[in-house]
Order: C-alpha cells, then structure tokens, then sequence
C-alpha cells in the first residue's frame, strides 16, 4: 500500500486521529482512519500464587473492570519504557518491584492504532501508598490468586485485552 495524502482530523493531549488515503498494491484507492497514541507500558505484579491487580471506572465503556497497572509517559514527559513500568506500578498500587522481567511487545489495536505496548513481570514486590492522578482517585487495588483470576475472566469482571493478552503472554514463558 502506498500513502497518497494524510490529514489530521483531531488533536488533543492525548492522542491524533488522521486520515490517510492510500492506493493499494491493485492501485484501487482505500481510505484509513488512523489513531496515533503513545505506547505503554503494563505490569503483571506477580505475588504468591497470583498477581496484584487494579479496578477503575473506563469512560468510554460506562464501567469498572480489573486490569493490570499500565499507563504512558504524558504529554512533554519521556523516558524508558522499564522507568515507566515503575512508576505506573508505584503510582497505581504503592507497590515497589525488586526485578522487572520483559516479557514482549504487543499491539493494542493495529487494524486503526499506531499505539503499542511493552508487559513486564514485576517480583520481590514491596508494598507502599499509592500516588494516583487525578483520574485515577476512584482507583482500587489488590491481590487475587490465580484461581479468581481466572474466575473473574470468566465472569466478565476483566475484560481489558491488553491485560489478557500479557497474562497469555505471561503464561506462554512460564511454561
């Protein structure tokens, strides 16, 4: 495929939608809808037999649901993306990681988004108080075993893809 022309359609602080029209291999014209997000960073915090997780309240959805800590650098803000592991870690949890282990690169949603996401495996954690942004106030956190986990997948009460897709990711290296 190959770019013809681009135009952005909306900015804000947190991501650009653009247009794109494009010309495909066959030369018939295509159009895309392209959201350009920063990449993340997402935390599994492994503790004995399971994992801390969060739940929040997501705008766009109408509910709360549990998820792992993840987050991005914010706008004028950058650094590595194991900086920003710890930090979404500490700010969303209080928790403290003694060894974070990448586990991979994964995509948020690459048929519209730009946007990607790196999961790390935080161990010999030590607990805190959280530092939560504003948004975030309504924020709970604790641990679930393995066994609720898996439960509460089933029942709908973890519904974030990236989250399950860095527990399968998790669970691909730790066989």
């Amino acid at each position: 495929m190959e770019r013809v022309s681009s135009r952005v359609v909306y900015r804000n602080p947190w991501m650009t939608v653009r247009e794109d029209e494009i010309l495909r291999s066959d030369g018939s014209p295509g159009i895309f809808g392209v959201v350009e997000k920063p990449d993340f960073a997402l935390v599994l915090p492994r503790c004995d037999g399971g994992f801390w997780m969060v739940e929040q309240f997501r705008y766009p959805v109408g509910r709360r649901a549990w998820e792992f800590p993840q987050g991005s650098w914010g706008r004028g803000a950058a650094g590595d993306q194991v900086a920003l592991a710890r930090r979404e870690l500490a700010e969303e949890t209080g928790l403290r990681a003694g060894s974070m282990a990448h586990l991979g690169h994964l995509f948020e949603a690459y048929g519209f988004s730009t946007q990607g996401f790196d999961v790390y495996l935080a161990t010999d954690l030590e607990e805190g108080a959280p530092d939560r942004e504003a948004s975030e106030q309504d924020m709970i956190h604790r641990a679930f075993s393995d066994a609720e986990i898996l439960a509460m997948i089933r029942s709908g009460q973890v519904v974030d893809a990236p989250s399950l897709a860095a527990l399968t990711l998790y669970r691909l290296q730790s066989n």
